[in-house]
């Protein structure tokens, strides 16, 4: 595997585990795509370095579950034109 993308996902991971941010959130700093940043997190990462892989996949499942109530709070904001 490509050094710069090894040191990518390692870089996602970080930023991701400092900040508890999401997946798009993550995509929006770097300037990459969702896919590249899901790609670099779930399939790359695991083999580069597993303890930061565990702690990103923590993360990634409370925000999976937190996802409805984004959503619905974004809605409320755009019908009340916040």
């Amino acid at each position: 595997m490509n050094a710069s993308i090894e040191q990518r996902a390692m870089d996602l991971a970080a930023y991701i585990i400092e900040n508890r941010t999401t997946v798009r959130a993550a995509a929006a700093h770097f300037g990459i795509s969702k896919s590249t940043v899901h790609k670099d997190i779930s399939d790359r990462l695991k083999y580069i370095n597993k303890p930061m892989y565990i702690q990103v996949k923590e993360i990634l499942e409370i925000n999976k579950a937190e996802r409805h109530l984004r959503g619905g709070i974004a809605t409320r904001k755009k019908y009340k034109g916040e």
